[in-house]
């Protein structure tokens, strides 16, 4: 290289120096005030002093450069140990500035050898961001010696798949063994269906699990457009349009499915596709022709919002499939958030399917009402509400309900009294009447929207004395799993009482002094927070996020939410757990689950602080984001942690799937979940499929041959895993990412097992779809 441009290229690495010297002294000065680490003021200070050698071209520069370096290595085995992702923002930077440092001296001396094997370190590092199982090439956590892993026989006949998750149980587990651990790996598409969704309203997203009924899928777009379509071939049959919208969150997870034994077949509306909206209808349709049964309801629609006190923009509304319980259909609804006190009612209902007639309700702050309203023309205001699905177990006859919070997350003073206990809580209700059998609450005094999220998985396990009995497990925001006693609601597995946080919210609110804890469950993705764990893509944005973690009020789990300052919320109000829910092998025992990683940060404003805020921000119809939460004193923020680069302040993995042997109450494998490959700095799409594991959405499926299926991560694929092991066995690229739970049937016309996604786009992507896509074996596997 000649000498001239050997000085230039000194020249701009010295004044690049420079400005990350400035950067890191300046910014780390303002950390360690705060009683952050000093590691970054003494880098800065270094690199400042190897610029100035730089400038003057001597050898020291080099060599204080590389004693950052080591430096560097040994502060980061100090803070983190050996975590790969831990190392990486870490590491990155001085490494690079090593690197281009050896080129530069080695130009100087033109000795080039030592650039070139300086260089292969880098390559080294990077090569590691593409490992499957993390840095080691394993699983997170892997405990697979320990479990004895079998393949039962299955005679593989037709079994439809009737509800949200197959049937009422919630466990989504397929009794098949086609398609096994052997050949996954050969699936290819069957066919692709297109069903013509809006592409265009962000607001619209694709979450639906088609019903298998013979050899008919029955599917539903966000605006609850009902597709039938033939289980084999891919080709329609029918289309129902109800035309739905809503100001928000339009999306349809599922249906509902009822045969009438009272009736033969052919006869109209023998089977029926039962199917509830965004805009708060409930129709039953006839499953061969696609059109409402007229005895059902007016014409074969139920108006939902009737003496719900919706009576203002459209707060009340469906987004999760109907339960049918026999001869019954039980209707919750997803209530807006944070919008204002005295939201529509939470009141859960159950309709005869043939008629549509309203058989009973309950309602959480009244329990004189058995079906109608009682002191008005509507069920009680402000009740926590079930906007996720419920499980229903035929043998008790129990109904169990998920319930949320009230609308006001963050203000509790007006709930009414005879409803808190039911806020956040899981409760059975009697399928012939609708009361109460038992409840189990999950939060006391809910202030963090730790809303119940999932359907409850109904499943046989051991308690802690070693008796098998009937147990529901649910998932929670929190990332706990509680296991009961389904008949009764008694813990299976020991939960504790906890002290936690009293201070930082508003003097108003009643704060519970202890919470519950399952302890004799694992707790996933939910480990306290510190200043060690802030993460970023380099060196500067983890300082960052290190400076607003010091900035922000941490008190651990169940930080209050006040008014100025941020806090910041772990488990975020998106999980933990959310509505994708487990799934279930009973033969094997192992409880499948995936989640979400991503801290929020909320903060209290003034009426007028929040009159200020509007003039920049929009609010959020769903009360996620900046929302007014009117008839209170106060309004609410609330951001994603997030780094001045768009890339989350807590170190991946950012959402796993994990396998739990309910046997031993450990867990067996845990990996993360996906590649960033989509994601990027900044929102730019980097294109690099970097294993640090993606927030999940929708949930796993599971089958007889040893597969757990999911495609809920935020790249463009339906994997498949080893049940036993959680290594990928298969990955299936698709057009766009899904936001929706697999399911897995045998077709009655060729006796094919059959795998169906719907792909409508991965969740908060700008890249969406209108695909529902099948994939099977070729006929000679």
């Amino acid at each position: 290289m000649r000498r001239s441009s050997v000085r230039v290229l000194q020249y701009i690495y010295a004044t690049i120096l420079v400005i990350a010297a400035m950067f890191l002294v300046f910014m780390g000065a303002k950390l360690a005030f705060n009683g952050g680490s000093f590691y970054y003021i003494i880098v800065g200070l270094c690199y400042a002093l190897s610029a100035w050698w730089m400038f003057k071209k001597e050898i020291k520069s080099l060599y204080l450069i590389t004693l950052v370096l080591f430096a560097t290595i040994i502060w980061t085995v100090w803070e983190v140990g050996f975590d790969y992702w831990a190392w990486f923002p870490r590491f990155l930077a001085p490494l690079g500035f090593f690197i281009v440092a050896c080129f530069v001296f080695a130009s100087f001396n033109n000795k080039k050898g030592i650039s070139a094997v300086i260089a292969c370190a880098l390559g080294i590092i990077v090569f590691g961001c593409f490992f499957s199982r993390g840095f080691m090439n394993k699983p997170l956590v892997a405990n697979i010696d320990s479990h004895d892993y079998k393949i039962v026989a299955s005679d593989n006949k037709p079994i439809d798949w009737t509800g949200y998750s197959r049937d009422t149980m919630g466990i989504r587990y397929s009794p098949f063994t086609q398609i096994n651990r052997d050949n996954v790996d050969k699936l290819t598409l069957a066919w692709t269906y297109h069903t013509g969704r809006d592409l265009t309203n962000p607001n619209k997203v694709d979450q639906n699990t088609p019903l298998q009924i013979d050899n008919t899928l029955y599917a539903c777009t966000p605006e609850n457009t009902i597709h039938a379509i033939n289980a084999t071939t891919g080709e329609r049959k029918w289309i129902f349009e109800s035309k739905a919208s809503a100001i928000s969150w339009q999306r349809c997870r599922g249906l509902g499915y009822y045969k009438d034994v009272s009736t033969i077949k052919g006869a109209a509306c023998h089977e029926r596709i039962i199917a509830n909206t965004v805009d708060g209808r409930l129709f039953a349709l006839d499953s061969e022709t696609g059109k409402p049964c007229s005895d059902f309801g007016d014409h074969g629609v139920v108006n939902l919002r009737d003496n719900m006190g919706d009576n203002g923009p459209g707060y009340y509304y469906q987004t999760s499939a109907p339960l049918v319980a026999k001869d019954k259909i039980v209707i919750g609804g997803w209530v807006a958030d944070n919008q204002q006190l005295g939201e529509p009612a939470g009141a859960i209902r159950a309709f005869d399917v043939k008629s549509g007639q309203l058989l009973w309700a309950w309602d959480p702050a009244d329990p004189n009402v058995k079906r109608d309203p009682i002191s008005s023309n509507h069920y009680t205001l402000g009740t926590p509400n079930m906007w996720t699905h419920a499980a229903y177990d035929p043998d008790l006859d129990l109904i169990y309900a998920p319930m949320g919070s009230a609308g006001t997350d963050y203000y509790n003073v007006d709930r009414p009294k005879n409803s808190v206990p039911y806020n956040a809580a899981l409760v059975a209700l009697d399928g012939q009447t609708g009361q109460p059998k038992w409840a189990f609450q999950t939060t006391h005094d809910d202030l963090w929207d730790y809303d119940l999220p999932s359907q409850p998985a109904l499943i046989d396990m051991k308690n802690e004395a070693g008796e098998v009995v009937p147990t529901i497990i649910q998932l929670t925001k929190r990332g706990q799993i509680f296991a009961l006693d389904r008949r009764n609601g008694t813990p299976v597995t020991k939960v504790e009482e906890r002290p936690v946080p009293q201070t930082g919210s508003i003097p108003e609110n009643t704060i519970s002094p202890t919470q519950p804890y399952s302890v004799g469950m694992p707790q996933i993705g939910a480990t306290p927070l510190s200043e060690e764990k802030t993460w970023g893509t380099t060196m500067f944005d983890q300082l960052l996020c290190r400076i607003s973690f010091r900035d922000i009020r941490y008190d651990g789990d169940f930080t209050l939410v006040g008014v100025g300052k941020w806090g910041l919320m772990y488990p975020g109000a998106l999980g933990g757990f959310n509505w994708g829910s487990a799934s279930y092998d009973p033969e094997n025992h192992l409880l499948f689950v995936n989640d979400i990683r991503i801290p929020n940060v909320k903060r209290l404003i003034t009426r007028e602080q929040y009159k200020e805020v509007t003039k920049t921000q929009t609010p959020t119809p769903d009360g996620h984001g900046l929302a007014p939460m009117d008839g209170t004193p106060y309004g609410i923020e609330t951001n994603v942690w997030f780094s001045p680069i768009g890339v989350p302040c807590l170190q991946p993995p950012f959402g796993t799937i994990t396998a739990i042997n309910l046997d031993t109450k450990k867990i067996a494998w845990q990996i993360p979940a996906g590649t960033a490959e989509e994601l990027g700095p900044l929102g730019i799409k980097a294109g690099m499929p970097l294993t640090m594991g993606m927030p999940t959405y929708a949930g796993t499926s599971v089958t007889a041959g040893g597969i757990v299926f999911f495609a809920g991560t935020q790249d463009n694929y339906l994997r498949g895993y080893d049940a036993q092991t959680g290594h990928e066995l298969v990955k299936l690229t698709l057009p766009v990412g899904a936001s929706a739970t697999p399911m897995v049937f045998i077709s009655p016309e060729n006796g094919k097992e059959y795998v169906v996604i719907s792909v409508g786009g991965a969740a908060h992507s700008k890249n969406t779809g209108d695909y529902i896509m099948a994939f099977t074996l070729p006929d000679n596997k």
